[in-house]
C-alpha cells in the first residue's frame, strides 16, 4: 500500500490538515486531537510499525501522475461542519482530479457511518469530485456493509499498543470476587444497567466502580419506566454515589498502560460496560479497549454492547464461551429486552463461575494467544478490503 504525506518528520506522517504544531514522540504530538480541525496521526502507521508490516510513504511532491496512491487522513472527531475536502493541499486535489490519488479516512470512533458517507459524498459533489475518490476506515462494523467503507477493529491493536508493558495475568488458583465491573464515565443507560445489577445484589462479592454522577436523562436505548422501579432506584442510585473501587484519578483510570491486577486475577468474570449500547443508530457494532481487556487477561466476560457484539468478537477470532454462559442476549435487537437478558444471564452464572471458569478455561487461554498474537494477517486483510472497492 503506497501512502503519501505532505510532510514526514523521523519516518512519521504528519498529521494531514492540522494546524496544530507538533514533533513525533512527543507529548504535544498527542495532542493533535484538540485542535481544529481535529486531524490526529495516522494510527494504522503505529499498528504497522508493530506487526512487522512496511508501508511504502512517499512525499506527494515524489507521487508520478500514473501511479495510485493513499491520502491518509486520521480523524480524532468527524465533524459534521467541517469541510475537509476544502482544506487540502492545492497538489491534493490536483492529484485527485487526476485519480492518481485516493483520500484513505481512518476513524476509530463508532460513529454512524452512513451519516459520514452522506457529508463526504455532499462534499464531493459540491467540489465536483467523484464519490470513489475517498476510501473509509471506520470503526464501526455497519461499515462492512457501505460501498466505500470498510470497517476495522481499531481498539484491538491500539489496546495491544497502550497496555504493552503490562504482563497477561496468569490463572493462580481460586479468585476471591464474583465480577469485575469498571466503569469511569457517566452514561444515562450505563447508570440504568449498573444501578439494576446493583439493586438484584449482583454486585456484592465484585470490584465494581461507578466514577461519576450525573443526571438520570432521556438519551438512553434503555427504557427506564418499562423495568418495574427502576427509574426511581436509578436516581437514587446517582445520588448516593460516585462508587469506587480505587484511589486512582480519573486520569489514571484512563490511562491504558497501567493494570491493576486484582481486579483480573482475582474475579472470574467480566461486566464489559461498553462505550454504546446503540452505536449512534446504525445497526453496527463497536468494541473497544474495555472488551478487550478481559481477552488479554484472562476472564470470563459478558458484554453490555451493541447487539452482536459476540457476533463481531467471534469473527475476528475469539471464543466467547457459548457452552458455558447464555449468550442468547447478543442477538436481541431491542435494547431493553437486550439489557433484561444480559441481567438475567449475570444473575444465572453467578452461582456457579468457578465451574464456568474451569470449563472455559481453553477458550480462555485461545483468547489471550489470538490477543497477543502477530496480527499483520489482520492488517492485509485491511488493505485487501480497501484495495477490492475499485472491482
Amino acid at each position: 500500500m503506497k501512502l503519501i504525506a505532505d510532510r514526514i518528520l523521523k519516518n512519521r506522517i504528519y498529521p494531514a490538515l492540522a494546524r496544530h504544531e507538533a514533533r513525533p514522540y512527543t507529548q504535544s504530538w498527542r495532542e493533535f486531537g484538540q485542535h481544529w480541525p481535529w486531524t490526529i496521526p495516522f494510527r494504522l502507521q503505529e499498528y504497522c510499525d508493530a506487526h512487522g508490516i512496511t508501508l511504502d510513504i512517499v512525499s506527494i511532491n515524489d507521487v508520478a501522475s500514473d501511479d495510485l496512491a493513499y491520502y491518509p487522513i486520521g480523524i480524532g472527531f468527524f465533524d459534521f461542519e467541517i469541510d475537509y475536502i476544502a482544506l487540502l493541499p492545492d497538489l491534493v486535489m490536483q492529484k485527485l482530479s487526476q485519480g492518481s490519488v485516493v483520500l484513505l479516512f481512518y476513524y476509530h470512533e463508532g460513529d454512524n457511518p452512513r451519516r459520514i458517507k452522506n457529508r463526504l459524498d455532499q462534499l464531493c459533489q459540491q467540489h465536483q469530485l467523484n464519490s470513489q475518490c475517498y476510501r473509509f476506515i471506520s470503526g464501526n462494523s455497519a461499515a462492512k456493509n457501505i460501498p466505500g467503507f470498510v470497517y476495522f477493529p481499531d481498539f484491538e491493536f491500539w489496546y495491544f499498543q497502550r497496555n504493552l508493558e503490562c504482563t497477561p495475568v496468569q490463572y493462580s488458583g481460586p479468585r476471591t470476587h464474583d465480577f469485575t465491573l469498571l466503569n469511569r464515565l457517566h452514561k444515562t443507560w450505563r447508570a440504568i444497567a449498573v444501578s439494576d445489577l446493583h439493586r438484584h445484589r449482583l454486585l456484592n462479592n465484585s470490584f465494581w466502580s461507578y466514577c461519576e454522577t450525573g443526571e438520570l436523562g432521556n438519551d438512553s436505548p434503555i427504557e427506564v419506566d418499562l423495568i418495574s422501579r427502576l427509574r426511581w432506584d436509578t436516581t437514587k442510585f446517582l445520588e448516593n454515589g460516585p462508587y469506587f473501587c480505587d484511589d486512582l484519578t480519573q486520569q489514571q483510570r484512563n490511562d491504558h498502560s497501567l493494570l491493576i491486577e486484582k481486579f483480573y486475577s482475582q474475579s472470574w468474570c467480566n461486566i464489559v460496560m461498553e462505550t454504546h449500547f446503540d452505536a449512534d443508530q446504525s445497526g453496527g457494532v463497536f468494541l473497544t479497549e474495555k472488551t478487550f481487556k478481559p481477552i488479554k487477561h484472562g476472564q470470563l466476560f459478558f458484554v453490555a454492547g451493541c447487539a452482536g457484539s459476540l457476533s463481531l468478537l467471534r469473527e475476528l477470532g475469539y471464543r466467547t464461551f457459548d457452552s458455558v454462559l447464555d449468550n442468547s442476549y447478543d442477538l436481541i435487537q431491542d435494547a431493553t429486552q437486550r439489557w433484561i437478558a444480559l441481567r438475567e444471564a449475570i444473575a444465572q452464572a453467578q452461582p456457579q463461575l468457578p465451574k464456568l471458569f474451569e470449563l472455559a478455561r481453553a477458550d480462555i487461554e485461545h483468547n489471550q494467544q489470538l490477543f497477543l498474537s502477530n496480527k499483520s494477517q489482520r492488517l492485509n486483510t485491511l488493505f485487501k478490503d480497501i484495495h477490492e472497492q475499485y472491482r
